[in-house]
């Protein structure tokens, strides 16, 4: 069962977005702002990172840098979440190190197959 790392502050979005992983069969670990993702991300070992931008304490975007800076997490894959739909926001995703891009509010099937291209073994 693949491990997701769900890097979300909105409590809604993550009790929702949660529970339809689970139920695709994705075992899920939460945190609540982009320092505690880089930490958990480190502890957890997850097979992909799902990072919303705009978090407090370390945005999605340094969050992400920090990932990819360190060895340790450098190979998880990470999609970026972000109500921000404009080509420019997702060219910074990218940037930051992100491997793909996805806008709010999720659409399931669409964010899934992105989840599947990324986590190895998964298609």
């Amino acid at each position: 069962m693949p491990k997701i790392l769900l890097v979300e502050d909105n409590e809604m979005n993550r009790d929702m977005l949660s529970r339809r992983l689970i139920r695709n069969g994705f075992e899920v670990v939460i945190a609540v702002n982009g320092q505690e993702g880089v930490d958990m991300a480190a502890s957890e070992h997850p097979d992909l990172i799902l990072m919303d931008m705009s978090l407090p304490v370390l945005d999605g975007w340094d969050a992400t840098r920090r990932l990819k800076a360190n060895p340790a997490t450098a190979s998880i894959p990470v999609i970026a979440l972000t109500a921000h739909a404009m080509p420019a926001d997702k060219e910074k995703a990218l940037e930051a190190g992100c491997n793909d891009f996805d806008t709010k509010p999720i659409e399931l099937p669409r964010l899934l197959e992105k989840m599947k291209a990324l986590i190895p073994g998964s298609q």
